[in-house]
């Protein structure tokens, strides 16, 4: 369960703690902040103690939200003092990895890889596929995405490489039966476990495994086509005819992994795709210029880091107990310390170790495709994590704990306003419901172009727009709750009341804004809560909760409240605001790329004489299109209101003499009413 909600008021002074003037040593080190317990919350290192650990306390209003959270957990601090910045780095992954501080990054897999391992810790070393965690004297191929993967490629390699792949019980049992099993009768093993080869014969086998899985498949391909034309001059056809086949196993092995770079590149390509609370991590690695596995992390941002930091944490966390560090790392930003971080992965590896941003040719197009991965994997891991029911049961009751809600939000209604420099404005209102989006009730709406128009007063338009045909739709065909159980449905179809979309009887068509929502989320901070609180009391609505996001540090605004409310940064609630939060500007954001793609373009009335904007809306809105008017005679013109005769043949003879382009919409005044029912153009919703 998630720690509660706090409030920036009222919270503990870390002066409490602080350590006195003189007292934190101008050298490099590692400082641990811990809890009234003792326990360990958080590890940091520093290339000056003094200046990094004053920082914490000289201000503490300007800092981080996530920093004052761990400051006001902490209870103390202390440091050690180390020679270098090596040695800095290598004490502070000592450190976490030994007291596990719930307020630095953590990586953990988003699932569980399976590699290639050969056991060559063993005296008949076998192939095999593993997950979990390596241990000392197997040698490790892969990641791989699937474990079919690694079997068809070892079914390939048997035949040339016919290394034991079966079990300890397996081995023993066909030892004592003194018979091999069936893939030492068609040829796929070698069995050792009845004496046919020595343990250094199949030691050997099994290492010229490992090698031709390393890359180092040319001398395997060319010493079984010397021993095939061999065979072949001496006339044994029919061992020639295996070795073919051998041959033809090993290039289909090879044909599975992709020739990326060249043969000589063995690196780690790593990229990130990050928001405001967690970061998705993916590592392709290559060797021999080719893809040889693929890993992913997900990572909590427990603390304020920006990528060259989740660089650095993610370099220690996954190569500091490596074997199998490579020559070059690839990576989106260097870390902070790139000497250091150079330093330490170099005395890991037992060898020079480059770090290094590419940026342009192959590589740098290959990490462009392992950042593609990385947002794919983002979205992915958020998609599992909204559709879990017990997730979403959380958020909700986090929600309705940290907003002081009289029930959990079961419908949430976030509105979003986008403009370029005050043009185009539009915004934008989405839906949902039990934690999941329900985009049948998405709505868009064009603002009212108005002298001093601005984010503040769009909010209020807006709100009051969709709130008055609440009101409207209420008065006239009764009100509906908050997740559309209509009671005048529940006894004919009470399975799919909540999911039923009301009617209107005299349209036939849906009901646009039946439903009032729990709780009303705009993006911004005071002043637009402020806004859209003052349209709804306008309105005289009292009892919808209404709150504001602010990007830049994620914390929720109520109204009339000076301090904000700080969710845990790993909170299943402050996860679903800000999904609601980024769809929300989504769809504002192509709402508001289709209305400024069609005000830069000119429509071909444009061009007619005497033709002003509301002429040009009506016979758009009377013929459909521009197409559809061309082909209307004079006659037909005329019918449209308030185009006479003379007017109606201009009007032909202009677009007759015309390119021919195709038309645009009219270039008319955006937006509609101010109020509900007069924005019904306007006011659209986006397919499901």
């Amino acid at each position: 369960m998630s720690a509660p909600a706090t409030r920036l008021s009222g919270v503990a002074d870390p002066a409490n703690y602080r350590p006195a003037p003189g007292s934190i040593p101008d050298s490099p080190g590692v400082y641990r902040f811990r809890d009234e317990h003792g326990r360990v919350v958080y590890v940091g290192k520093a290339k000056s103690l003094r200046s990094r650990l004053g920082s914490y306390f000289a201000d503490f209003a300007g800092l981080h939200p996530r920093t004052q959270t761990m400051l006001r957990t902490a209870a103390g601090v202390d440091w050690t003092v180390v020679g270098t910045e090596v040695e800095a780095l290598q004490l502070e992954y000592s450190w976490i990895k030994e007291f596990d501080p719930r307020f630095n990054v953590r990586y953990r897999d988003d699932k569980s890889y399976p590699y290639l391992a050969v056991t060559l810790d063993e005296d008949y070393p076998r192939v095999m596929v593993m997950r979990g965690a390596k241990r000392r004297g197997v040698r490790y191929f892969g990641p791989y995405s699937h474990a079919w993967a690694i079997r068809e490629t070892v079914d390939q390699l048997l035949r040339v490489f016919p290394v034991r792949t079966c079990r300890p019980g397996v081995f023993k049992r066909q030892r004592q039966l003194d018979r091999p099993c069936l893939l030492g009768y068609i040829g796929k093993c070698s069995a050792p476990c009845v004496g046919r080869v020595t343990p250094e014969e199949h030691r050997l086998l099994a290492e010229d495994f490992c090698d031709f899985m390393a890359g180092n498949t040319g001398r395997f391909i060319k010493r079984i086509e010397r021993d095939m034309r061999e065979a072949a001059a001496v006339q044994e056809y029919e061992r020639a005819a295996r070795l073919r086949d051998d041959i033809r196993a090993l290039e289909r092995a090879l044909e599975k992994q992709t020739v990326v770079l060249p043969d000589s590149t063995d690196c780690d390509m790593i990229a990130f795709a990050e928001d405001e609370l967690e970061a998705a991590v993916q590592v392709f690695y290559v060797r021999g210029g080719r893809i040889r596995g693929q890993r992913g992390w997900v990572v909590d941002k427990v603390e304020a880091v920006t990528t060259s930091d989740l660089v650095e944490t993610f370099l220690l966390q996954i190569y500091g107990d490596s074997e199998s560090v490579p020559r070059e790392v690839l990576v989106p930003a260097l870390p902070p310390d790139e000497a250091a971080m150079s330093e330490v992965l170099s005395d890991q590896r037992g060898g020079p170790v480059r770090l290094r941003v590419p940026q342009r040719g192959d590589k740098k197009a290959l990490l462009d495709t392992v950042a593609r991965n990385a947002m794919e994997a983002l979205k992915q891991h958020k998609t599992r994590r909204a559709s879990d029911l017990t997730t979403r049961s959380r958020a909700l009751q986090e929600l309705q704990d940290a907003l002081e809600l009289p029930e959990a939000p079961l419908r949430i209604e976030c509105y979003d306003v986008s403009n370029l420099q005050g043009s185009n404005v539009v915004a934008s209102m989405v839906v949902f419901e039990d934690g999941l989006a329900r985009k049948s009730e998405y709505r868009r709406f064009s603002i009212k172009a108005v002298e001093g128009q601005d984010d503040v007063r769009s909010i209020h338009e807006v709100i009051t727009r969709r709130f008055r045909r609440y009101l409207a739709e209420s008065e006239k065909f009764g009100e509906l709750d908050a997740i559309g159980d209509d009671p005048g449905e529940r006894a004919e179809n009470p399975q799919d009341a909540a999911a039923h979309q009301p009617i209107d009887p005299e349209t036939g068509k849906p009901r646009k804004f039946a439903y009032p929502p729990n709780l009303v989320i705009v993006d911004g901070g005071p002043p637009q809560v402020a806004a859209a609180r003052r349209a709804l009391e306008e309105l005289g609505i009292d009892d919808i909760a209404v709150c504001g996001i602010a990007k830049r540090l994620e914390e929720l605004w109520l109204p009339a409240d000076p301090d904000p409310v700080i969710l845990p940064r790993n909170s299943e609630g402050m996860f679903l605001v800000q999904r609601v939060r980024d769809e929300a500007h989504r769809f504002a954001i192509n709402f508001h790329r289709q209305r400024r793609s069609k005000a830069m373009t000119v429509s071909e009335l444009d061009d007619v004489p005497g033709l002003g904007p509301a002429r040009r809306s009506a016979l758009l809105k009377h013929f459909g299109s521009v197409k559809r008017l061309k082909e209307a005679t004079p006659e037909q013109i005329a019918e449209v209101p308030g185009i006479g005769l003379r007017s109606a043949e201009q009007i032909a003879a202009a677009l007759h003499g015309g390119s021919g382009a195709g038309a645009a919409a009219p270039a008319g005044p955006a937006g509609g009413s101010a109020g509900g029912a007069g924005s019904e153009g306007n006011d659209r919703g986006e397919p499901s």
